[in-house]
């Protein structure tokens, strides 16, 4: 068993502390042989990319894809884009999205939301929500609504730590997800998908992805967290997209 790729990994251009070069080296190193810089969304106001970056970002990849290419490994660009509405926007337009080649979608604090409804409804009922346990049942079936809306809507690649930092009803998350082709992801950083959560979600016909979701360059395709859920939740290798048997 090999990891593939390491598709979510961040670099200085959002809160990560190495480099785009650092992280392909490390790729390298590791015997990757593809690696995404997917740098959290424009609409992150703390450490969102910004966006005349997007296109410079693109310009440098293009260049190390042609300084390494010796090296077998494939640099991609991607945005962790965040999830601003409850009818599925996210923090990038389609002139932004032009410029990657995979879209990520994640569920964020610190994010500029669509409106001022949206934004009680995602970044202030949902965390009350979560500790009080009040409205939580209609605050799962809105927020797995926003998801669903947001990968008709946009063509996302995969979900992030999905259930890591917001409730969502996984097996519903699942089923849609695998109607329009997006992967959930078994994230290393965060405790998701967790155990329980990749059990209920295999249920369904739904790709995995798993990520090191690295702020380090060191960190980069370090999966062994994400490896130990995926054996105990017996899930089978051919069911994640980035593993190699």
């Amino acid at each position: 068993m090999r990891l593939f790729g390491d598709y979510h990994t961040h670099t200085i251009y959002s809160h990560g502390t190495g480099n785009i070069e650092d992280n392909v080296k490390v790729a390298i190193e590791k015997g990757l042989k593809e690696i995404a810089i997917c740098d959290h969304g424009p609409g992150h106001f703390l450490y969102g990319v910004k966006k005349k970056n997007i296109p410079l970002m693109k310009e440098e990849i293009l260049r190390l894809n042609d300084k390494y290419s010796k090296d077998g490994i494939n640099i991609l660009l991607g945005v962790e884009a965040n999830l601003i509405s409850f009818e599925g926007m996210i923090d990038m337009d389609d002139e932004l999205i032009k410029h990657t080649d995979i879209l990520l979608l994640g569920y964020h604090y610190g994010v500029i939301p669509a409106s001022f409804g949206d934004g009680i409804g995602l970044y202030i009922k949902n965390p009350l929500t979560k500790f009080s346990g009040l409205g939580k049942k209609k605050s799962i079936e809105q927020n797995t609504l926003a998801f669903i809306k947001a990968i008709n809507r946009y063509p996302i690649d995969f979900i992030t730590h999905p259930g890591a930092k917001v409730k969502l009803d996984i097996r519903e998350l699942a089923k849609e997800a695998g109607k329009v082709g997006t992967a959930l992801e078994i994230n290393a950083k965060h405790g998701e998908l967790s155990i329980e959560s990749i059990k209920i979600a295999m249920q369904e016909d739904v790709e995995f992805i798993v990520n090191s979701d690295a702020h380090t360059p060191e960190d980069v395709g370090n999966i062994e967290k994400s490896l130990e859920r995926i054996k105990n939740a017996n899930l089978p290798l051919n069911r994640i997209k980035n593993i190699r048997t």
